[in-house]
């Protein structure tokens, strides 16, 4: 009966963990010894830790082989999209790098893309960084307010020591070229109180001048501890980049630049050289240089003004000082 009910509870256990028939069970118990009985418990123990912990690692390798199988399928697929891609649009190797498209443009300007003077002369606009600015030189007769201005052409110009404001045309009798190169102005007729831009808009100031150019050179030369002495090149890249792509074929004609140092005007300034006129009545570098005014002096009882220079044959864009009375062009920028 012991023997029996030792049997009970082993067999009852045993059965659920092996396909051997329970008779066989009841009869391998009651034959052997318990030492022996347990002993083969033990071995029956460890096949079964075994073949359960193969069957997880079975299980696991499997899992591992579809996903491989599903990772090696999307690769494929998506190496196929991109040769594809890469066929489309022309591109190299797998996976097509594409050049990204450039950045928005500039808004500074807002709708705004022209401003008509108090003439009715039009002028468009360009922006640059967060400044507005008109893309051909200025042609007015008129103060904002539609005061005339001084036609120093007919009046005569004013002396060094003058604040006689006025005007002029370039020295040259063609219609045509003013329309190109715009008119010719004084300091003190730049900074009159009526004004020489159309309403809303103003001459550049220095340091506006100097934010444009900034702009396109990072690395342009005046800086806060030189503003109020630097005279010289200003940027050695800029120069180029503000100038109108309009080259004369030869020397001495024509509505553009003078052969030398072609501008590529991806800046969109436009800028053409008017040339200059020294208070002495002579006129200089008509289609070779660009004086355009800004609207300081230099202050500290010199009778001179900030001026920006560009020329034909060289890329740089540089500060310089004038005097007061010269004549040369004129930009303007937006409020």
């Amino acid at each position: 009966m012991k023997q029996e009910n030792r049997c009970t509870y082993q067999i009852r256990v045993l059965s659920g963990f092996s396909q051997i028939p329970k008779i066989c069970w009841i009869l391998v118990c009651e034959i052997l010894s318990p030492k022996m009985f347990k002993q083969i418990l033990l071995l029956l123990g460890v096949w079964l830790s075994i073949s359960l912990n193969a069957q997880v690692i079975n299980s696991q390798s499997l899992e591992s082989i579809e996903r491989n199988k599903r990772n090696t399928s999307f690769n494929i697929e998506e190496i196929k999209v991109r040769w594809k891609k890469a066929a489309l649009e022309n591109c190299p190797g797998v996976p097509c790098i594409i050049t990204p498209p450039p950045g928005p443009a500039s808004t500074a300007c807002g709708s705004t893309t022209s401003v008509s003077d108090v003439d009715g002369n039009v002028y468009n606009t360009v922006a640059i960084g967060t400044q507005c600015w008109t893309k051909q030189n200025l042609k007015v007769t008129k103060y904002n307010d539609g005061t005339p201005i001084p036609d120093l052409t007919l009046t005569g110009w004013p002396s060094a020591s003058g604040a006689r404001t006025g005007y002029v045309a370039t020295g040259v009798s063609s219609s045509d070229y003013v329309g190109t190169f715009g008119y010719l102005y004084n300091w003190y007729a730049v900074t009159d109180s009526r004004k020489l831009c159309p309403d809303g808009w103003h001459v550049p100031t220095d340091a506006e001048w100097t934010i444009m150019i900034q702009t396109l050179d990072p690395s342009q030369a005046v800086n806060s501890g030189n503003v109020s002495t630097f005279i010289g090149s200003q940027s050695t890249t800029a120069g180029t980049k503000l100038k109108s792509t309009v080259t004369n074929t030869t020397s001495g004609s024509g509505l553009g630049w003078n052969p030398g140092s072609p501008g590529t005007n991806t800046s969109d300034f436009s800028a053409f050289p008017g040339g200059y006129r020294f208070f002495s009545g002579s006129f200089s570098s008509i289609r070779v240089i660009a004086y355009f005014w800004s609207a300081d002096d230099v202050g500290g009882g010199n009778p001179n003004g900030w001026i920006r220079v560009l020329a034909s044959s060289i890329d740089n864009v540089n500060r310089a000082v004038t005097s007061l009375a010269d004549g040369a062009s004129v930009r303007c920028l937006k409020n």
